[in-house]
């Protein structure tokens, strides 16, 4: 209250409440651009969903493929190694 007298009476409001309202300024300003950019968000069709999926499975199938192939040959490779080694047999 005494700062709506002090406020209207031209003298300036303490530096406390003139961050305060500097802070809510900004919260305020922030919370309608997020609202602003939730309005462009588009929700995929069920089509899109199961395209985008479908790609997934199959690049997660053929990266296990190739890792599977590389740690084989590395396998191979480092107990050739150690038998040449005197190591593994």
């Amino acid at each position: 209250m005494a700062t709506k007298t002090a406020i209207a009476g031209g003298s300036e409001p303490p530096k406390a409440l003139e961050g305060a309202l500097g802070k809510w300024g900004e919260l305020t300003r922030f919370l309608s651009d997020v609202r602003a950019e939730m309005r462009k968000v588009v929700a995929p069709g069920r089509k899109e969903v199961q395209v985008t999926t479908s790609v997934v499975v199959i690049t997660v199938f053929i990266f296990g493929i190739f890792f599977f192939v590389v740690d084989y040959i590395f396998r191979l490779g480092v107990d050739g190694l150690l038998n040449k080694l005197g190591g593994m047999q």
